[in-house]
């Protein structure tokens, strides 16, 4: 494989990087490799609460999911800042997300993540700035968003593409890779936040590059797929590298696809790499959304095979399926009535988790399956109930 698109890469976004970090700032985060009990609220949360409310209504619903959250133990939220192109606190990059008040750049009235963060110190509990890079719309219609949302110029320009299931920032575009920087480095410069959180969507269309690569491939020998795995690297690289420039403290994890193929087929997330060389990520949080019976990827297999990846100082934190609780699990081959049969499986998953070597904790997606009694079915409380005792 040739290097050269490697340096020319770190090269560019090392100097972008460089260029925002001002002074470093250390402000303090205990992370003595305390066990680590998240929970993901996601905006899916902001449109069952938030939306058609006023402030004081939205301030004591995040008042009440914050006290369910510390009076059950956990310590981490993993929070949605930025779930398209878009942000929930005050931006001079994107506009305010939809999910807030159902138009896209409409003010919301408050600082979401400062009123999150606040609330949350206060309780003890830590906040991860959880960032989706590239995925710009769900839908292909591009006049529901924002006049003032850059993705409407990266469209002009080729940086962004409307595909058959939504509308994507294309990883390989430097533009795009320097947008990133900015929103990151607008978050950590503004905000206490614990941590930074990317989740496993990178490349959501296979031909959003192609033009890319041609481009490069003229000049190079390097197939598509080392590419890609290269552009992705050295993103998460320079990302790694520009929080710790500026607070070592602040912790920068990703919640790849469980299934460690589709990161290398699918997403082009290069993990063995991330969890051999340092400096990629402090924490790995595998999506290991199986059961224990699951035909393609049991539970425990799967986790080992990530937890036996790790060779350098990196830890694991498996995010469960609190989700599936008490569904039929359409995938899972003989597994397929387990969630349905069995009221205890989250509960084993985080017996079984604190068995591996790099473990630090957990994390259950998301919120409302937890705490809202309308999404509760036959199963839900005793597994809540099973998971709750592991906290106390």
């Amino acid at each position: 494989m040739k290097k050269t698109l490697v340096v020319f890469l770190i090269t560019i976004t090392f100097l972008i990087g460089n260029t925002y970090v001002i002074s470093k700032k250390e402000y303090n985060i205990d992370n003595n490799n305390e066990e680590i009990r998240g929970i993901y609220i996601s905006y899916l949360e902001y449109l069952s609460y938030f939306q058609n409310n006023n402030i004081d209504v939205n301030k004591s619903y995040i008042n009440k999911m914050l006290d369910q959250i510390k009076d059950n133990k956990f310590n981490n939220i993993f929070l949605h800042v930025s779930p398209f192109s878009d942000s929930i606190y005050k931006s001079n990059i994107f506009p305010y997300s939809y999910t807030l008040t159902g138009t896209e750049g409409k003010d919301p009235g408050m600082d979401y993540l400062d009123y999150f963060i606040k609330e949350s110190h206060l309780r003890n509990i830590k906040v991860h700035a959880w960032i989706n890079p590239y995925r710009i719309s769900n839908t292909t219609d591009i006049n529901k968003l924002s006049n003032n949302n850059p993705a409407i110029t990266f469209l002009k320009t080729g940086d962004a593409k409307i595909t058959k299931t939504g509308i994507y920032y294309n990883p390989s575009s430097s533009k795009v890779i320097d947008l990133l920087i900015k929103q990151i480095y607008e978050i950590i410069t503004n905000y206490e936040v614990d941590g930074i959180h990317l989740d496993d969507y990178f490349y959501e269309d296979l031909e959003i590059d192609l033009e890319n690569y041609q481009r490069y491939f003229l000049n190079n020998n390097i197939s598509l797929e080392e590419y890609r795995y290269n552009i992705i690297n050295t993103t998460i690289k320079t990302i790694y590298k520009l929080i710790k420039d500026y607070n070592k403290n602040i912790i920068f994890s990703i919640a790849p696809d469980g299934n460690i193929e589709n990161n290398y087929q699918l997403h082009f997330a290069d993990v063995k790499q991330w969890l051999k060389e340092n400096n990629y990520v402090d924490i790995i949080m595998p999506q290991v959304y199986y059961g224990f019976n699951n035909n393609l990827k049991p539970f425990e297999k799967t986790i080992n095979e990530w937890n036996n990846l790790i060779t350098n100082n990196v830890k694991i934190v498996p995010v469960l399926a609190f989700y599936k609780v008490g569904l039929e699990d359409t995938y899972a081959g003989n597994g397929k009535y387990e969630w349905v049969n069995n009221k205890d499986i989250i509960a084993k998953q985080i017996i079984y988790s604190k068995t591996l070597n790099h473990y630090q904790g957990f994390t259950l997606f998301r919120y409302e399956y937890l705490f809202n009694e309308n999404l509760f079915n036959n199963n839900t409380k005793e597994e809540l109930n099973n998971v709750l005792n592991l906290t106390k």
